[in-house]
């Protein structure tokens, strides 16, 4: 009787010795395919942080009486202090937060409303549409800038000039138009991309649970509204959380507008404006630039963080 379990066990152990070495090369598998991503991980994340976390600590100090040279002094949270009690940069959230407020609903509501009206039996030419609308999220930020500055500025602008005709006159890069023209090449940059995303969302939806819908008697609007866009919230939910962080990181377009016209849009009305600001263009700041984005990067993250906690009960409602 004793020698039945005493073959189980022999079984056993032959069969986990046959099974560890394929068990460590699948491991070893695993390992080389993410090991890309976590060296660059680490090389374009990891190590900026950690660089910028060192600068933040240090400021430039002139030796001496003044005459000589600098050298960087240890400082520790000075920098942080420094940043966190200038005006400019507080007021540089507040630009943020109404361009994010105003422009971040109208961004998504008017991707949800095109990708569903791509979406009915009634568009034609979507292949057409759907590449058009993404062609503007191809052109770099720095350009669509450039273009749409150029479109605002009165001396040149085709378009102010047929309005001036018309007999009306505009200032886009006054203060009236400061949000507003922000906001439009912001939208054209980025419509097109969260179509793409909320078109595709859309042909998973199942078929027959819209035919079913639509044979109870329900019409378009109830379809869209009801059935298509609760099952695209997931989508909805990443594209926000993508629009919010890139009204954070706002940069190219305002920094094209102080270039133009430095009367309603200045060189640090953004926090990235800001750093780039007290580094580059005033005697080099290094430490404060550091400091100011690190708390930029840190107030992003725990935006990122806020969206997803309270996103997902919406997703999963």
């Amino acid at each position: 009787m004793s020698v039945l379990p005493q073959r189980a066990d022999l079984r056993a152990a032959s069969s986990k010795r046959r099974t560890v070495p394929g068990g460590w090369r699948r491991t070893g598998a695993a390992l080389a395919l993410i090991s890309p991503f976590f060296l660059l991980f680490v090389v374009a994340t990891l190590a900026p942080i950690g660089y910028a976390t060192y600068l933040s600590l240090f400021a430039e100090r002139s030796s001496g009486l003044g005459f000589g040279g600098t050298e960087q002094v240890f400082v520790g949270l000075d920098n942080f202090k420094q940043v966190l009690s200038d005006d400019r940069y507080l007021s540089s959230y507040l630009h943020i937060a109404i361009f994010a407020v105003v422009g971040v609903p109208l961004m998504l509501g008017l991707s949800v409303f095109v990708a569903l009206l791509l979406d009915t039996a009634y568009a034609r030419a979507k292949r057409f549409l759907q590449l058009g609308l993404f062609i503007p999220h191809l052109v770099p930020g720095v350009i669509a800038a450039m273009i749409w500055v150029y479109l605002y500025t009165p001396q040149v602008s085709p378009i102010i000039k047929v309005l001036g005709g018309m007999g009306f006159e505009i200032d886009l890069l006054g203060h009236t138009f400061t949000y507003p023209a922000l906001i439009n090449i912001v939208l054209w940059m980025g419509l097109g991309y969260n179509i793409i995303i909320y078109y595709a969302s859309l042909q998973a939806v199942p078929r027959e649970v819209i035919e079913a819908a639509i044979m109870d008697g329900a019409g378009e609007f109830r379809v869209a509204w009801h059935i298509k866009v609760p099952l695209i919230r997931s989508a909805v939910a990443l594209t926000a959380i993508f629009a919010a962080i890139a009204a954070l990181q706002l940069f190219a377009e305002p920094l094209m507008m102080a270039k133009a016209s430095a009367r309603s849009v200045t060189s640090d009305w953004t926090p990235n404006l800001y750093a780039y600001t007290a580094a580059f263009t005033k005697s080099g700041q290094f430490g404060a630039a550091a400091a100011a984005s690190l708390l930029l990067a840190l107030l992003a993250a725990g935006l990122s963080w806020v969206v997803t906690r309270f996103a997902s009960p919406w997703e999963k409602a």
